[in-house]
């Protein structure tokens, strides 16, 4: 009798979110009247243990505050008003969604993505939503193996470690992507997988 190979199971999701920007408010930190990091995209993949890719989630979001996107935001990440008004979600229902996608598996992102979902919750007064997953933070575990992460954005992560980037910058899905290849190229190379136990 012949045993089907083993699929290795996830253990992870690494995720990334677009936000609305306008020219300048990276460096104000968002502090202008009116301007918030609103969500307009989540993008997360599931990786195994030597952060392999497999399912993939991608979703826009609709603004509630400021539902038209700036042209500053549309030249970043690609992403146009028209798509947002034809595909894009409330976020209550796309929280629920990537919440429902990530499980009980952690949480990782380049940066603190995990905060910008909280402040998100706290935006629209949706102090009852379920809680993230555990999170981590994937710098620090870079900066462990030699990697200078600063200046450095999501896009950024695979081409550091010499993984050619693949699709839109500054686009969730893609940006996850390239975090994922470029930790399965340290793991490769001998590092001690984030989050091993």
């Amino acid at each position: 009798m012949t045993s089907s190979p083993q699929i290795p199971l996830p253990a992870a999701v690494v995720f990334d979110l677009e936000f609305t920007a306008w020219e300048g408010s990276m460096a104000n930190h968002w502090l202008r009247p009116g301007e918030f990091q609103e969500i307009v995209q989540i993008g997360a993949v599931k990786v195994d243990a030597g952060f392999s890719p497999g399912e993939t989630f991608d979703v826009l979001v609709r603004p509630r505050i400021n539902p038209e996107l700036s042209p500053y935001l549309v030249g970043l990440t690609g992403i146009t008003n028209e798509e947002l008004r034809d595909r894009g979600m409330d976020f209550a229902e796309a929280y629920r969604a990537f919440l429902a996608f990530a499980g009980d598996l952690p949480i990782i992102a380049f940066g603190r993505d995990d905060k910008v979902f909280l402040d998100n919750l706290r935006l629209y007064g949706m102090n009852d939503a379920p809680p993230l997953p555990s999170y981590y933070d994937i710098r620090f575990w870079m900066k462990e193996h030699g990697i200078d992460t600063r200046g450095l954005h999501a896009c950024d992560v695979g081409p550091s470690v010499g993984v050619p980037f693949s699709g839109h910058k500054h686009n969730g899905l893609d940006d996850a992507l390239s975090v994922a290849a470029g930790a399965a190229a340290l793991i490769a190379r001998g590092a001690r997988a984030p989050l091993a136990a």
